[in-house]
């Protein structure tokens, strides 16, 4: 990593280098062949969509790293296996389901088209003739022609091809020809079925493709947790204890930098090597994660299989096989079932590197199924036909998202959008391009407008600016800023009025001061009294990456609290010229570039994680409280998260509590090496963090999260990187512990009844009635995220009397600076802390 400064010049020719690995790294997908044989005339003549040009490289991002290109799992081995297809074209044209396995993407599966075509859904299932675990399939289409290609979609998996129950992922797809990797929590399955519900590009009512592979275990085992180690022990097939301490019990000891070894001194003892972990006790098991030694390679496990016994003497058919790669990552193998076990047995048979018969490893823990009532729970993975780099909750249950010019990759001033709209109510993902903006919204600052608009600003094209209407579902112009800016930072300001500042990104570097746009006058106002200098990070980089993804808290009177990423925070108003004001530091945080600011309570705030420098640095585990009380500020260390993370995503609850999702330990753009795969939980009364159920897919560079109107949480995309393997367009929603019970099962919820106002105002008194006694009501404010910002969301409980039975008065708070202006999710509260589902209504 570098440090100080760079000459421009030299940083101008560090970027033309980039600009040119990017370039020929990311391939030129062409448009398409016509398809000339004789079909039906309304599916002919169909150009292949653009948005898989080649991406002009941005001068900005490094080139995705070497590992971004590796698949995080492995193809399965088709050997053996068949397919069947609930409908196949075999009359005119050889569209029978076998196509799928036979390695010829020439040829393919096609439904029924010649005479009465059938209908959709069309399924298409893979037998394996074995279990495996299996986390994606990767559906190619067929080439040369765009009928058939999949749009809506399912997933489900059976272990015996009769119980198939929920599906494990749905989406939509792209209607192009790139193939496309269809993610799901890794499972133990037998038979994988694919059921096209529409063709993407609407021709017609057929379904096809040219090749289907499942993909094997990436480690990343979904709604897990680590079972605790007290009083556990360690026995191995053979230590070294002769010259050097590698005994088996220093797998337990909570030290990575202490390891097993297998016996190497005098004669090595050969592989296999073993080692066994007895729980003296029987427990639940559905995974096994190994931690490679850290000083040296030898005795990295290389092929493996695991085996688990309730008596130590009879171990059980393997739970989990597989081979290891050969690097200091922590590796995870997900048991094909959950297993009632006491004793479990890792048993390695080659050495990752063939460097030796040798066998060592750091740490081995174990992990068992989440407790949903203690941990939360994950729903189906749902498949955006873009990655979501952007996103903002909408009235009527839906969700707006973006990506950029293209819908897996960026790069070049385009003045188009790719965008989608998922629909929380069914879990339907429509997706839309937006040309009438001129605006290219990768990499933007957003603001959530007092009407309910969503302002989105700069990124690749640097000086626009453009509004989305939920009312209208559409996107107007709005004046260019006067400042071109990417990656800057956005909030509304109790006026109504949106702020902006910094964005080094785009646009040229430098110079990003302050300045706003009035919603009046559709028209930008310079703030020369604010700089963007004494909110920027110590950055290597400066000032490119050091005035990035500030952490804006708007206050009374038009004033902003800078809380971050600096460690040194800046008050700003914003009327005349603007000020710029230090605040102080936070507390001994340093700068936290790509960490979070969460408001979780009026003039509260919580920020953690984050790292010194944008990329290739260590992130923290600490988090910090900071009060304030006029412009007092108070920051005081609070409890530290479990895991290190930056590129991490954080959002407040209407119980108060702090969610954290994602990120990694060490910060590198487009990678998903050091992915923190357990969300945690911070509770305000404790300062401390508890985990939840681990999540199936990673969430980094570039991806989001938000509560939605029900009280659960959306956590989706990363990557956007081209042709690289860590690009992820799709999501999951949490279900936090507050919903469920223990077996999972959704908790009783109070339900607001009656009518609540669309639109109200600060200072207003208003009666909401409910089906049952609640303890509190709360306004959680509809937010927008996007690389790890959220400047939007904010939480406000509410004063509350009872007015009779089933009826309670609430008071708005009078300062528009508390209750920012914009649409809101009022939700009521239980005893128990239990939410109800939220009403929208918009206060300005």
């Amino acid at each position: 990593m570098r440090s100080g400064r760079f000459t421009a010049r030299s940083r101008s020719l560090r970027r033309a280098r980039l600009y040119l690995a990017l370039g020929l790294g990311l391939a030129l997908v062409g448009l398409t062949t016509l398809f000339t044989a004789a079909r039906p005339a309304m599916a002919d003549l169909t150009p292949e969509p653009p948005e898989h040009h080649s991406a002009m490289s941005s001068p900005h991002h490094p080139v995705a790293p070497a590992n971004a290109m590796e698949p995080a799992a492995a193809a399965l081995d088709r050997t053996g296996w068949t397919v069947s297809a609930g409908s196949e074209e075999t009359s005119s044209e050889n569209g029978r389901a076998d196509n799928v396995l036979d390695g010829d993407t020439g040829t393919f599966w096609h439904s029924r088209w010649s005479g009465t075509a059938d209908r959709p859904p069309h399924t298409i299932t893979l037998d394996m003739h074995r279990t495996a675990v299996v986390s994606a399939l990767v559906y190619r289409p067929r080439t040369g022609n765009p009928n058939g290609r999949v749009g809506e979609y399912s997933i489900s998996v059976s272990k015996d091809g009769q119980d198939w129950g929920s599906p494990v992922a749905t989406g939509t797809l792209a209607d192009d020809a790139a193939a496309k990797t269809l993610g799901f929590a890794p499972q133990g399955a037998r038979f994988v079925r694919l059921t096209a519900l529409t063709e993407a590009g609407g021709r017609g009512p057929w379904a096809s493709a040219a090749e289907l592979d499942l993909l094997g275990d990436p480690g990343t085992p979904q709604a897990t947790v680590d079972l605790p180690r007290t009083g556990w022990t360690a026995a191995a097939s053979s230590e070294e204890s002769g010259a050097e301490d590698g005994r088996a019990a220093n797998v337990l000891d909570g030290d990575p930098g202490t390891f097993w070894h297998s016996r190497w001194s005098t004669a090595a003892a050969p592989l296999p090597h073993s080692i066994t972990l007895d729980m003296h006790r029987t427990a639940d098991v559905s995974a096994l994660s190994y931690q490679p030694r850290r000083d040296r390679t030898n005795g990295r496990a290389g092929a493996y299989t695991v085996t688990t016994s309730t008596d130590g003497t009879s171990f059980r058919a393997p739970v989990a096989q597989g081979t290891w790669r050969d690097d200091d990552t922590v590796k995870t193998a997900t048991f094909t079932r959950t297993e009632k076990a006491r004793f479990v047995r890792l048993t390695v048979t080659t050495e990752a590197g063939g460097r030796g018969p040798w066998t060592s490893a750091g740490e081995i823990r174990l992990s068992g199924p989440a407790d949903p009532s203690v941990h939360g729970s994950w729903g189906r993975i749902i498949g955006f036909p873009l990655v979501p780099v952007a996103t903002a909750v909408l009235p009527g249950e839906k969700m707006l998202a973006w990506s950029a010019y293209a819908t897996d990759r960026f790069g070049g001033s385009n003045g188009y959008t790719q965008t989608a709209i998922l629909d929380l109510k069914t879990g339907k993902v429509t997706q839309r391009r937006v040309d009438n903006t001129g605006h290219d919204m990768f990499c933007p600052g957003i603001a959530m407008l007092a009407d309910g608009r969503v302002l989105v600003t700069g990124g690749s094209n640097a000086e626009k600016a453009s509004i989305y209407d939920p009312a209208t579902d559409q996107w107007t112009e709005t004046t260019d800023m006067n400042v071109p800016r990417g990656y800057q930072a956005m909030t509304l300001l109790s006026t109504g009025d949106a702020f902006v500042l910094g964005g080094s990104w785009s646009g040229g570097e430098g110079g990003k001061d302050g300045e706003v746009w009035s919603p009046k006058t559709q028209t930008w106002r310079k703030l020369p009294g604010v700089p963007a200098g004494p909110a920027m990070t110590d950055d290597p980089d400066t000032p490119f990456r050091a005035d990035n993804h500030m952490w804006l808290h708007a206050t009374s009177d038009g004033k902003v609290l800078q809380a971050g990423p600096s460690k040194q925070m800046n008050w700003i108003t914003t009327t005349g010229d603007g000020t710029l004001t230090p605040a102080g530091t936070r507390a001994d945080s340093g700068d936290a570039m790509n960490g979070n600011a969460v408001p979780y309570d009026v003039g509260k705030l919580l920020t953690l994680g984050g790292s010194p420098a944008y990329e290739k640095s260590d992130a923290t585990r600490r988090a910090y409280t900071v009060s304030l009380s006029g412009e007092k500020v108070e920051v005081a260390r609070t409890g530290d998260m479990e895991q290190a993370r930056g590129f991490s995503n954080s959002v407040v609850l209407p119980d108060g509590k702090v969610a954290v999702f994602g990120g990694q330990s060490y910060v590198v753009p487009f990678s998903d090496a050091t992915s923190v795969m357990t969300p945690e939980l911070w509770d305000p009364a404790t300062g401390r963090f508890t985990s939840l159920a681990t999540m199936a897919v990673p969430r980094n560079y570039h991806s989001v999260a938000n509560l939605l109107p029900d009280g659960r949480i959306f956590s989706g995309g990363g990557g956007l990187c081209g042709d690289c393997e860590t690009n992820h367009p799709d999501g999951a929603v949490f279900t936090p512990p507050y919903l469920l019970e223990a077996d999972g099962t959704p908790k009783p919820r109070p339900a607001i009844t009656g009518q609540v106002p669309s639109r109200t105002s600060p200072g207003v008194t208003l009666t909401v009635t409910t089906d049952k006694p609640v303890e509190s009501f709360v306004l959680m404010r509809a937010a927008a995220a996007t690389h790890s910002t959220d400047n939007d969301q904010r939480r406000i409980p509410l004063k509350s009397t009872a007015a009779g039975e089933g009826s309670y008065k609430l008071s708005v708070p009078s300062d528009p600076g508390v209750v920012l202006p914009g649409n809101y999710m009022l939700f009521a509260l239980d005893a128990d802390g239990v939410p109800s589902v939220s009403r929208f209504l918009t206060i300005a």
